[in-house]
């Protein structure tokens, strides 16, 4: 008769705590639930009778009590529950609840951040010891034991969906939101096709800090709370981890999809290999963090969108390399300076050089061989051994075998340029220009690493070549006017000594013309490297002062004699030698004009 009066008695009892004013977090309302649990667990085993009348109001008021647990913990996690302060993500220091780090530690994890979202340290990972995490608090710890205790109990009376659909319905958006003030936008492949490249580039830059704050700590830290709620199964947690956080890794990853299947520009590919290396360096991240078998298409996502931003990269890579060859030209630049393109080029390899081991890394990727086919095969039928392409396949990088092959492009372009010039010299001026600048720029970067000391020393000797076909083609005018042929031949009054002084006034005459027009062409040519300037002013005085100096102490004895003598030698050797001084310089320009205009 007891045992038929216990599930009375006990149902008198929960209910009134259950249907009175008893918080559903009260260690009342909790020992109820409890009790009526384990009444329910009786009945099934037959230990008390089972009526459909008990049973049914067991089960009522077992379902009223879940409801009111479910509502309580919506209550506390909406309460509680708040985007995260990007300042916290940014500089966990500041963060009050910055928790699982000494304080002795704080400063440099802080640091460890700030790298992984600002610039690369090849040692920004080792930066922080092992399982150390700068993770942060999502609830106010002193909720989530009751958050959790409530879990418990809908859980092991059968409630676990709900208490988990709770759980996801409130967290998510939290996290949506989180990634937002980030500065992460929900853009659809389209959207990202239609940026301007200013756009495109704050976007990827939001993007690049976000992947690491979230990875890193964003989503660490989402996931110890689930955790902690659902501390008594690691599968249940697990799970509604990975129903509130992949969402918002798919929205990083479709980002990054879409810029790696966008347009290709030269322009992207320092920024695709900042989205590559910063995806690459927390993929094993992404890979434990989402580690159940939920997340295993989002894994796989991830591992596809790194290989897709390399392909990107070779990709661009490519195409950068043939809009070198085809860049075409109808006017020369002015002066014989630096072209633009060998501007930009190098300073794009120069650009290009930081990335160097990344780089390596996808274009000595075995799918790269489909990816530059042109770059390889091109560069192998240039007709020329490898002494003089200046390769050696055995030791070279791939990067390095790409940016020889790139500067080949470039140089094989200037040929074409440089025919633009009419003038012989200009043409030989502005391949010395810039043949000049690819070596100085090489030699002051980081690309030297990736070039041989037998391409640098090839590279200076073509400028040596184009310095030498320069003053043959400027100056050899200048030196046929100091030719002695013809001057000491014939007879008559007009000769002193043998010298005919008709013949040599016309020579000093022919000189004085050849030798202003030659220098008053080259007053607007252009030589920007002070080196090279410095170099050629040289090798122009050493070429044409001791042949004039010469010329003067064999001849001007036979006209110093002859009235207006000056009309004839205008120019002391000293003279000549201050104008060639002053060449290619811009400062002495109208003062050089000035002293022509009388000729």
């Amino acid at each position: 008769m007891e045992t038929a009066q216990e599930p009375r008695r006990i149902l008198d009892q929960v209910g009134k705590v259950i249907t009175g004013s008893s918080s559903p977090t009260s260690a009342s309302f909790m020992e109820a639930v409890d009790s009526l649990q384990h009444l329910l667990d009786n009945m099934s085993l037959g230990i008390h009778d089972q009526n459909s009348e008990t049973l049914d109001e067991a089960q009522s008021l077992l379902q009223i009590g879940m409801c009111q647990m479910e509502d309580e913990f919506r209550r506390i996690l909406e309460m509680h529950s708040e985007s995260v302060d990007p300042e916290w993500l940014f500089d966990p220091i500041a963060n009050p609840s910055f928790s699982s780090l000494s304080r002795e530690r704080s400063a440099e994890i802080a640091a460890a951040v700030e790298d992984s979202g600002e610039g690369k340290q090849e040692e920004d990972e080792s930066s922080l010891p092992p399982n150390e995490k700068p993770l942060i608090d999502m609830l106010p710890p002193e909720v989530v034991p009751i958050l959790s205790e409530i879990a418990v109990h809908m859980m092991t009376s059968g409630y676990r969906m709900e208490c988990c659909q709770t759980y996801i319905q409130v967290r998510r958006p939290i996290m949506e939101e989180s990634l937002f003030r980030l500065g992460v936008e929900r853009f659809t492949i389209e959207d990202v096709q239609r940026m301007s490249p200013d756009v495109l580039e704050n976007e990827i830059v939001r993007w690049i800090k976000a992947l690491s704050v979230s990875v890193r700590i964003l989503f660490p830290s989402e996931k110890r709370l689930a955790e902690q709620v659902f501390a008594t199964s690691s599968s249940i947690s697990e799970w509604c981890f990975a129903e509130v956080g992949k969402g918002c890794m798919t929205q990083l990853l479709n980002f990054a999809e879409a810029v790696a299947i966008g347009r290709r520009s030269p322009e992207k590919l320092p920024r695709i290999l900042d989205m590559y290396e910063d995806l690459r360096d927390v993929l094993d991240d992404i890979d434990s963090i989402f580690s159940g078998s939920s997340c295993t298409n989002l894994r796989s996502e991830a591992s596809d969108v790194l290989c897709r931003l390399g392909e990107a990269a070779r990709g661009t890579f490519a195409e950068f390399a043939s809009a070198i060859k085809k860049d075409t030209a109808r006017n020369a630049v002015p002066g014989g300076a630096v072209h633009p393109l060998t501007r930009y080029v190098m300073n794009y390899l120069r650009l290009l050089s930081c990335f160097s081991n990344t780089l390596d890394e996808i274009l000595g990727d075995q799918r790269s061989i489909d990816s530059l086919p042109r770059v390889v095969d091109e560069s192998s039928n240039l007709g020329l051994s490898p002494d003089e392409s200046g390769r050696h396949s055995d030791d070279e990088s791939p990067l390095s075998m790409q940016i020889v092959y790139l500067i080949e492009q470039l140089e094989g372009n200037l040929e074409g340029k440089a025919g633009l010039y009419k003038d012989t010299a200009l043409h030989y001026l502005f391949l010395m220009n810039n043949y000049q600048y690819i070596f100085q720029k090489v030699k002051a970067s980081e690309v030297r690493k990736q070039l041989s000391d037998e391409w640098l020393r090839r590279h200076r000797g073509k400028v040596r070549q184009f310095h030498n076909s320069y003053l043959r083609g400027a100056w050899h005018r200048v030196l046929a006017c100091l030719r002695d042929d013809g001057i000491h031949s014939g007879s008559g009054s007009s000769f002193s000594g043998g010298v005919s002084k008709s013949v040599l006034k016309d020579r000093f005459k022919q000189f004085n013309a050849t030798f202003e027009e030659v220098v008053r062409t080259q007053q607007s040519w252009i030589v920007s490297d002070p080196e090279l300037c410095a170099d050629l002013r040289i090798s122009i005085v050493e070429m044409v002062l001791p042949a004039y100096r010469a010329f003067l102490g064999r001849f001007r004895s036979h006209l110093e004699s002859e009235r207006n003598s000056d009309r004839f030698i205008k120019y002391t050797a000293e003279d000549l030698e201050s104008i060639l001084n002053d060449l290619f310089d811009e400062g002495n320009l109208s003062h050089r004009r000035g002293s022509f205009s009388s000729t």
